[in-house]
Parts: C-alpha cells; structure tokens; sequence
C-alpha cells in the first residue's frame, strides 16, 4: 500500500516507521528543513520529502497521484484540513486520515471536507477516561464498527451474582455475546449450559449503550 503521511513530528516519524516496517511504501513530507534532518538518522533518506503539505507541487513529488492513503498528522489543525481538502477534491486520494490539535475545531473534520477519519487525541483520551470510569473494572480490548461496539474483559466478582449461573441464565443485553472465558489459564468457549466460577475473566462483544448493564451483571451484587 502506498501511503503518504505529512508532519514529521513524533507522530510522523513513529507512524513512518510502522508502515515501513509492514512493508508498505511511506513517504513522509516536512517542511522544516532541521526537523528532516534529525528524521533523517531515524528514517532512509528516499522516504523523505521536503515542503509543504498544502502544496500540490510538493504533494505530487511525494506520489500522490497514486496513493493509497493519506495521513495528515502535523500540529497544525489549518495545515492537515487543507492538506486533506486538496487530496481528496484535487488527487481523489482514497482513504484520508487527519489529526486534529484543538477540540474546538473537530466540527470541520468532515468528509465534506476530506477526512475520513478524523483523529481527536482530547476527544479519545476524554472517552477512555469516561468509559474506565463508568464500567469498574471492565477493559476495552478493541473498538468496532467505528465504536459502536468493543470487545471488553472483565473478571467475574466473586460477590457477582453471575456466580454459579449458567450463560443462558444471565440475562445479557440484547446486543451482546460472550465470545470466550478464561479460567485457570485455558481459554473456554462459553456455550448456554457454561457455568460461571468466581474470577473467571470474560471477553463479550457489546453494543456501547449496554457497556454498564454488562458491567452489572459480572460485578458484585449491589
């Protein structure tokens, strides 16, 4: 895949080195000429290419006409929405990530406006804080369907009273499914008639909305 990523910042420079590493064909474009300098003893020089993201000179150097995607990752909010705008309304780049710095801006993050995903770090910070707050103990392994759904761990409570129950019995939410359970080090395939143990660690796929109804059942009796 070819994939062209503008800001050699921390987050550039990391993100370069990951596709890279999964052997996709990164270029990365910076227009401070120190800053391409120090990238320039992390990164091979063929990767780098110096300019702005916002010019179409720059861009096309960079080999946008044929890329697959684009990261826009600078701290700039202007840069990376103008950066993706041209993109997507002047190159027809396939798949446009861009990084926003200030909340405030979010709102025009749009694939209107070329962005397809959006990445608000204030914003996943603020859910994640927000979820580990409302679930106990329960831990989101993985987002789905653009965060509609995640696949969550949690312990059994010895004080739950899940204890001693059977799958079918437990009342879970509509949209959920317990995907597998850990006990004693063996993974379990859980089945209707699967008996819960204290301490038992439970993996569910769940819809967002149900994430504390889940948190209920497997947490101490209240």
């Amino acid at each position: 895949m070819k994939v062209i990523i503008v800001g050699g910042g921390k987050v550039g420079c990391y993100l370069t080195s990951l596709l890279q590493s999964g052997g996709h064909q990164v270029k990365l474009i910076e227009i401070r000429t120190h800053q391409l300098e120090r990238l320039a003893c992390d990164l091979p020089k063929e990767v780098l290419v110096l300019g702005s993201g916002t010019d179409p000179s720059v861009l096309e150097a960079a080999g946008i006409r044929s890329a697959d995607v684009l990261a826009v990752v600078t701290g700039a909010d202007e840069t990376n929405l103008v950066a993706a705008t041209i993109a997507r309304l002047e190159y027809q780049v396939p798949r446009i990530l861009a990084r926003i710095k200030n909340p405030k801006n979010a709102w025009l993050f749009t694939p209107e406006m070329g962005v397809d995903v959006a990445l608000n770090q204030a914003e996943l910070m603020a859910t994640l804080v927000a979820e580990e707050m409302s679930v106990g103990d329960m831990m989101t392994l993985l987002k789905l369907n653009q965060g509609q759904f995640s696949l969550v761990e949690e312990k059994v409570h010895p004080e739950s009273l899940a204890v001693g129950k059977m799958v079918r019995a437990l009342g879970l939410p509509t949209e959920s499914v317990l995907v597998a359970i850990i006990r004693n080090g063996q993974l379990l395939i859980p089945h209707g008639d699967t008996e819960l143990l204290p301490a038992d660690e439970v993996l569910a796929i769940i819809h967002a909305a149900d994430l504390e109804d889940l948190a209920r059942i497997l947490g101490p009796a209240r």
